[in-house]
């Protein structure tokens, strides 16, 4: 048994190379260099926006073997373009005191500054840290520790690409993650059996809710405007949906609402057409709870009311 820290990668631009466009080709060992870690395993070498919910409940058994057999914590290296779903993936469903964190880079190996390295080093430190154990799946970027509850990628290419609203969990000071805050968390959902396909649809200005009659999925998540806002048209399409439909906030940051405005389309009204609000989450993560709620026939609005609230 080893209580050293087990490192994963599953590709992305932290294992980019190239002599021109690069493209994931590195694995874990020539990530993890001289870092003194326990064990390291290529899950997948492919960009982080081919990842799919397959692959990472691959990851997440794996990673659930290295707690058990003795592992400190656990780090999964992979593209950043998709690591704040994952982040909240693994979140969901990791029952463990030791820490699950996910990492990644903005600068693949090549480039001047490249911040990999970096950041794989400070994911280490993070997930073997006694003061880390209790606070589920964390993001780390660029010296700041997230919580995957609320970090997104909010910048297309900087090193700083990463933010939380209302702030980071912490940050990694001299080689050591100093928290803001206790650690809290909800309990984890179980593994779910299935993952049913669940549609992410962006509502819009003059929008006629015509591509909800077209869907056949899982479910649906409306990135909904203001407070949880959509135009008449795409509330009637809700209102005529063969599937569950939640509704989040489109806007970055914020609540939706529930019984502040009365109009057609607003947030009252969906609640009364059966739509089921997102609350704190952001329309990404919202559509990655509801797969996993489906894929374990846990009560949706249940679900959403417990994980949607600011107080966890």
């Amino acid at each position: 048994m080893s209580s050293q820290v087990a490192v994963a990668s599953l590709g992305g631009t932290i294992t980019m190379t190239g002599s021109g466009a690069v493209s994931p080709t590195l694995g874990a060992q020539d990530l993890v260099g001289d870092l003194e870690v326990g064990e390291i395993a290529t899950l997948a070498t492919i960009p982080g926006a081919s990842l799919t919910f397959g692959t990472l409940l691959e990851a997440f058994d794996w990673a659930d073997r290295q707690v058990a057999g003795g592992a400190a914590g656990v780090v999964v290296a992979q593209g950043t373009d998709t690591l704040e779903e994952t982040a909240y993936f693994f979140d969901c469903l990791w029952p463990h005191e030791e820490p699950l964190v996910v990492t990644g880079a903005m600068r693949h190996p090549g480039l001047p500054g490249a911040d990999g390295p970096a950041n794989l080093a400070a994911a280490v430190a993070v997930a073997g840290a006694a003061n880390s154990r209790g606070r589920g799946a964390l993001l780390v970027l660029n010296d700041e520790i997230h919580a995957a509850r609320w970090v997104r990628k909010s910048h297309s290419s900087l090193p700083n690409a990463f933010e939380s609203f209302p702030g980071p969990l912490g940050l990694q000071v001299e080689g050591t993650p100093r928290y803001f805050h206790p650690a809290h968390r909800l309990p984890a959902l179980p593994r779910p059996r299935t993952v049913p396909p669940v549609s992410l649809v962006e509502a819009t200005i003059d929008d006629d809710g015509a591509l909800l009659d077209w869907l056949n999925v899982g479910g649906v998540v409306v990135a909904a405007t203001g407070v949880g806002h959509v135009s008449e048209g795409l509330a009637d399409a809700i209102s005529r949906a063969r599937f569950p439909v939640v509704v989040a906030t489109r806007t970055g940051a914020g609540t939706t609402f529930r019984a502040t405005y009365g109009f057609p389309g607003s947030e009252s009204d969906l609640v009364k057409r059966g739509a089921v609000m997102a609350g704190w989450l952001c329309p990404r993560k919202a559509r990655v709870l509801l797969r996993l709620a489906l894929g374990t026939d846990q009560p949706i609005e249940e679900v959403f009311a417990n994980r949607g609230s600011v107080l966890h």
